[in-house]
Parts: structure tokens; C-alpha cells; sequence
């Protein structure tokens, strides 16, 4: 291969990442089993403390 072949190359190659860094995929973001499954505990206490205070409200309103 010949210099200028080369030189032209590399450019090519270091343009052609920069581009990509610069468009972003659509693709979401990598959430892994453990990390998922620590959400759905959080979710599921937030659920089960909103249904306690309802229930709470409701027994507050019914003996007024």
C-alpha cells in the first residue's frame, strides 16, 4: 500500500468514527436482570404504600 493510500485511509477510518460518536443509536439503553428486578420491588412497595393510605383515607372518611 502506498503512502498517500495509507494517510487517506486512516483519515477515512477516524472520520468515519467521529460520525458515528456523533449519531446516537435509537436503540434503549441496556438494563440488566438484577437491576430490572430491583425496580419491580421498588414499584411493587410504592403500589402496596398507596393502597395502605387509601385504605387508611377511606377508614378516616367512613368514621366521620
Amino acid at each position: 500500500m502506498n503512502r498517500k493510500k495509507k494517510i487517506n485511509s486512516i483519515l477515512k477510518a477516524k472520520l468515519k468514527k467521529q460520525n458515528a460518536k456523533l449519531h446516537k443509536s435509537n436503540k434503549p439503553r441496556y438494563i440488566s436482570k438484577a437491576e430490572r428486578a430491583k425496580m419491580e420491588a421498588e414499584e411493587q412497595n410504592q403500589t402496596a404504600e398507596q393502597t395502605s393510605e387509601n385504605v387508611a383515607e377511606t377508614q378516616t372518611t367512613d368514621e366521620a
